[in-house]
């Protein structure tokens, strides 16, 4: 199994549009090959410390999938293209990170 942390940078404002394109997306990502976990979350509150500050503008997306090449067909899927195309004009950045369980 492995996990990806998504960091999706937003033009400002354009948090909850982007939520709706992504809600839309989830059930199919989640009918792919290998997905294990998959959904969109946000910063919140805590009080706890040290805790980085508040994002207004960024969505970071939590998944497992099990195996690098499920992960891999995942990008390919043509409902990632219909995606990406439906916010590449309110993304302004994206990084990902992928771990492995140790």
């Amino acid at each position: 199994m492995i996990h990806v942390i998504a960091t999706i940078e937003l033009e400002p404002g354009l948090r909850n549009q982007f939520l709706s394109a992504f809600h839309e997306l989830v059930p199919l990502v989640h009918a792919e090959k290998g997905c294990i976990e998959y959904g969109p979350t946000v910063d919140v509150e805590t009080g706890l410390g040290p805790q980085l500050p508040l994002r207004e503008d960024v969505v970071t997306v939590v998944e497992k999938w099990e195996t690098i090449e499920d992960l891999k067909a995942h990008l390919a899927a043509p409902h990632m293209d219909d995606y990406r195309q439906k916010v590449h004009e309110i993304v302004k950045g994206m990084q990902i990170q992928v771990l492995k369980p140790a």
